[in-house]
């Protein structure tokens, strides 16, 4: 059911698993006891880098499927998409899975897009269970949206560490203690900021259009969740989001934190202004924040993934960077009734 301008309504959805992996970097930080499978090297013992991605999403899948105690061919639908061209990892994944694939592109938003379809297809009746999943890679990122990594090019404060990992979410009819009730989809916002350096500054506009939007169309406040997390904005993004809610009237001061600077610890190597990449909200939600949900410890979370959707050419070409912010509600509902 809709609600407001851009918000689902789920009234039968339910998280019934989440998968996890990630590299050697995510690993050493603060939440690597979370994540069912880490690599202790950037190529998680595959041939390039390429295959590390892929292998990272097919373990982050098969963990999910593993924890039910199910074969691929008992899901109905994998919604799923990475940041590389032709979503490769993703689709390549769901080749070896043979499940059918619905395959999606929200840039470093497509964790909480793909999870909003795959639950608008539960509770429409079009699929019994559907697994929602994401990847990305440090090296892939760099090989595809700057410079490889044998290059050595230097990146200022305001960059960003693509988090090398994947995470998947299996969703159905099926009461568990977890309920996804609802999802905000975003609209594309452009305030013209062209540095793909400062990715966070282009995606705060977009994370505050789709909250203060979220808000509006549910009727609630922000004190109304325990946490509001959003994707990658980093230390750069953060502040901004902030300010900007409360220009709205929307005060998200106490109980805002971001994925990117919650998946590194401060004094990592080479992490910037924080973490990014469609893994970077995936792994720490699904490896983090559903725990702690599990655990009481949280009872309502919103989670806001955000997306940056420049390519390469466009910014050869001078072109602005439009960005993306969609939002997804998981609530605690105390197990099976």
């Amino acid at each position: 059911m809709k609600s407001g301008k851009q918000t689902w309504n789920f009234s039968n959805v339910y998280l019934q698993s989440v998968g996890t992996a990630t590299g050697p970097k995510e690993a050493e930080g603060p939440f690597g006891n979370s994540f069912d499978v880490t690599y202790d090297n950037l190529h998680c013992n595959q041939a390039n880098w390429e295959l590390a991605e892929r292998k990272l999403l097919e373990d982050a899948v098969m963990s999910c499927l593993k924890k039910k105690e199910l074969a691929p061919d008992q899901v109905d639908v994998f919604v799923a998409g990475d940041l590389l061209n032709q979503i490769v990892s993703a689709t390549y994944t769901a080749r070896s899975n043979h499940i059918p694939f619905l395959g999606v592109f929200g840039a470093c938003s497509t964790s909480m897009e793909s999870l909003a379809i795959a639950s608008s297809l539960v509770d429409g009746g079009f699929a019994e269970r559907a697994i929602a999943g994401v990847s990305s890679h440090n090296a892939t990122a760099e090989r595809q949206f700057r410079y490889p990594t044998e290059y050595g090019g230097q990146k200022p404060g305001t960059a960003t560490s693509t988090v090398t990992g994947a995470g998947a979410a299996l969703v159905s009819h099926e009461l568990s203690d977890i309920q996804i009730s609802a999802a905000t989809i975003g609209r594309v916002v452009d305030w013209g900021i062209k540095d793909p350096f400062d990715m966070g500054s282009a995606m705060a506009p977009a994370a505050a259009d789709t909250l203060a939007t979220h808000f509006e169309d549910l009727n609630v406040k922000p004190s109304d969740y325990d946490l509001i997390v959003t994707g990658d904005l980093s230390a750069v993004g953060s502040p901004i989001v902030r300010d900007l809610l409360l220009e709205k009237g929307f005060d998200i001061t106490n109980n805002h934190n971001d994925c990117g600077l919650m998946i590194y610890r401060p004094d990592q190597k080479e992490v910037f202004a924080g973490g990014s990449g469609c893994a970077c909200s995936a792994v720490v939600t699904y490896g983090h924040l559903i725990e702690l949900l599990k655990q009481g410890k949280y009872s309502k979370i919103l989670v806001t993934a955000t997306g940056c959707l420049h390519s390469p050419v466009m910014v050869q070409q001078k072109e602005s960077m439009p960005a993306i912010a969609h939002a997804v509600v998981f609530e605690r509902v105390g197990g099976e009734k």
